[in-house]
């Protein structure tokens, strides 16, 4: 009889912080498929100094049904490095996981036009590490998606001051050539 409470009051428990997330999940995967920009990152720890965070563009496809394929490029020690993430959907509303389920993702599709939050939990040596990103169909800082990521942000427990606006790059160019932002709204 014991066990059979705990299991009810479980269930409960799990459905009432479910039902907290005040944004709903992504209704349908085909939504993410095309170009995507960073408008906003928050991460745990403070990451706001140093030099400007640069960032280029995701790709995001729809390869099969529960499969999200993330292509973008990133800039390191100078290189321009291509990369390819897969996310596969898992028995949970609106998450996904990759590397080998140290990775998960929950994404929140935002009452702003073509706009979401992809909400992380890595875990790493049995610690969680979270972070956030805004996406958005276009480069240009819509204030009102910041404002709802900032409120989320908040609900989820991270610090507003740990928010980075990140610069924009259609193109990833090596440190020695010039880049270029051509992207049109």
């Amino acid at each position: 009889m014991q066990s059979l409470l705990l299991t009810v009051t479980l269930l409960v428990l799990v459905a009432v912080l479910q039902a907290q997330d005040d944004l709903p999940f992504l209704s349908e995967e085909k939504k993410l498929s095309g170009v995507w920009f960073v408008k906003a990152i928050v991460n745990e720890r403070n990451l706001t100094e140093g030099e400007t965070l640069v960032l280029f563009p995701y790709t995001l496809s729809c390869l099969e049904q529960g499969t999200l394929e993330v292509k973008t490029t990133v800039m390191y020690e100078g290189q321009c490095i291509k990369t390819i993430m897969h996310m596969q959907r898992t028995e949970k509303p609106g998450q996904y996981s990759s590397f080998s389920g140290y990775k998960f993702f929950y994404i929140y599709e935002l009452p702003v036009k073509d706009h979401y939050i992809i909400y992380i939990e890595t875990l790493l040596h049995e610690k969680k590490f979270l972070s956030g990103h805004l996406i958005g169909k276009c480069p240009k800082e819509n204030m009102e998606a910041l404002e709802e990521f900032k409120k989320f942000t908040q609900h989820k427990g991270l610090l507003q001051e740990n928010i980075i606006v990140p610069q924009q790059r259609e193109h990833c160019v090596p440190k020695h050539g010039r880049a270029r932002q051509d992207h049109k709204c």
